[in-house]
């Protein structure tokens, strides 16, 4: 079982390489073996049902099917969703209903190639590694149970339903639908084939806000793009924004628990500052408290204005999980990470793509401002904070030498900065006198290595990202 090793969010691989119908039964099996022992603090949920859900790519409805039925030859009582579903809606129903837990099949905005399996804990939000290692120890220990899905369904093991529409009841209620249907703006929607569907323009459709879509069909192969919200992924809804004077483009990622923004002038908002928005949103449209917590490389500037309103801080390693464990046991207004995954005060313990973009409408209707002029405000009363990632394939053979080298002898400087301090929550995170950084990390889920900074200029944080490949490949 070599080829299964849950990363920072479950497990992913190639189809039909690592990710096969035999390798699913394994750690189904393996999952049930965990459900069965009662272990953690998990043992307290009465409800031992597990819901599934899953995306638009290649076979993922299949291997749903085979996931529950094992679940349900194991004595596991499923709820099986009878269409894909966004990630968030299978969270949303863990913890609504008091589920011992639930299982997503997808590789978020991996590759078309790729699957994966999420694994959701009665909080709703992803497993720890306490849970993620039992399955590990389980993997091809028993043998495994089966049952065809007609059986399991006859004997009531197996439920069938559409789980979507009481997660949509409740982002309805969390956003001011009303507002937002009033607000006259003119949105375009990108769904990059996923499973964000079309409830944004469902949601917001009947009232003066005009939404257009675009990637709303199901195609398992993403248009030959990677389904992740950002460039060059969501070039043509950059484009077409700024062609068709669109007060702001929304795209959801092919999970839908993660956002991208594209502006009216056909640039895209960056994780971070996706991130800072809807935090500034909560804390001065809507007045709202709490504390903050992102992973090791989020952006100083969500710092700053933490110090600014007195707001606890809190710094996790890159995982959303990490953040999860954190909004479960503090007061946690909003927790997030680079990539545009965002959760709320009052919600989940988990990112969620289409609450995030309505967010996003709904601070623009409150503040009666463009973005770029809400953008404006924020750089000036708090500096500009340009943050920029590479990703690069690195050879497997370098991985321990580079992080013996940087561990042994890290750099001093960076671009003539003096290194002031570093970080190794997670990777290396060289940070330099002047606040700009640089961090190195190999990736939990792809054979890549992660190049991250941040600087004053977008000039300078390129130049980061350089000088951050250039000692990665010294080596």
């Amino acid at each position: 079982m070599g080829g299964v090793k849950f990363g920072t969010d479950g497990w992913r691989a190639v189809i039909s390489e690592d990710f096969t119908f035999d390798n699913v039964k394994i750690v189904a099996q393996s999952m049930a073996e965990y459900i069965k022992s009662d272990q953690g603090p998990a043992s307290r949920v009465k409800d031992k049902r597990i819901v599934i859900g899953y995306d638009t790519r290649f076979l993922s409805e299949k291997y749903a099917e085979l996931v529950a039925c094992v679940l349900a030859a194991n004595g596991i009582k499923v709820i099986l969703s009878s269409r894909s579903t966004p990630t968030p809606s299978v969270s949303f129903a863990i913890k609504d209903r008091g589920l011992f837990g639930g299982v997503m099949i997808t590789a978020s905005h991996n590759p078309a190639r790729y699957n994966g399996i999420k694994f959701k804990a009665y909080y709703g939000g992803s497993a720890g590694l306490e849970v993620t290692k039992a399955f590990e120890s389980y993997l091809g220990k028993t043998e495994i149970r089966y049952m065809t899905l007609d059986e399991a369904k006859s004997k009531d093991m197996i439920v069938m339903e559409n789980i979507v529409p009481e997660h949509l009841d409740f982002v309805k209620k969390y956003a001011n639908i009303k507002l937002l249907k009033n607000a006259r703006l003119k949105v375009l929607v990108d769904s990059m084939y996923g499973t964000g569907n079309n409830y944004i323009p469902e949601l917001l459709k009947g009232g003066k806000c005009k939404v257009d879509i675009i990637h709303n069909e199901n195609n398992p192969g993403f248009g030959g793009i990677n389904p992740e919200p950002i460039m060059p992924n969501l070039k043509e809804l950059a484009e077409k924004v700024k062609k068709g004077k669109y007060d702001i483009g929304i795209a959801t990622d092919g999970d839908a628990d993660r956002l991208g923004i594209a502006l009216p002038n056909g640039k895209l908002l960056t994780g971070h500052k996706i991130m800072t928005l809807l935090l500034l949103h909560l804390l001065e449209d809507r007045g709202m408290k709490g504390g903050v917590v992102q992973t090791l490389c989020g952006t100083d500037l969500i710092n700053k204005i933490a110090r600014k309103y007195g707001l606890k801080t809190y710094e996790t390693p890159v995982g959303f999980k990490y953040i999860g464990e954190i909004m479960i046991k503090e007061d946690i207004l909003v927790g997030g990470e680079e990539t545009g995954g965002v959760a709320f005060k009052g919600y989940i313990p988990e990112r969620d793509g289409i609450l995030s973009g309505l967010l996003m409408l709904e601070m623009m209707a409150m503040r009666k401002k463009k973005m770029l002029d809400i953008l404006k405000s924020i750089d000036k009363e708090y500096g500009t904070y340009e943050y920029r990632r590479l990703d690069v394939k690195y050879p497997d053979d370098k991985k321990a030498k580079l992080m013996e080298l940087l561990k042994a002898d890290p750099p001093k400087e960076v671009l003539g900065r003096k290194v002031v301090d570093i970080n190794k929550l997670d990777g290396y995170k060289f940070i330099c006198d002047d606040s700009s950084w640089l961090m190195l990390r190999l990736s939990g889920t792809e054979p890549i290595l992660r190049v991250y900074a941040e600087a004053s200029s977008e000039k300078k944080a390129l130049a980061i990202l350089e000088f951050g490949k250039k000692l990665a490949y010294s080596i």
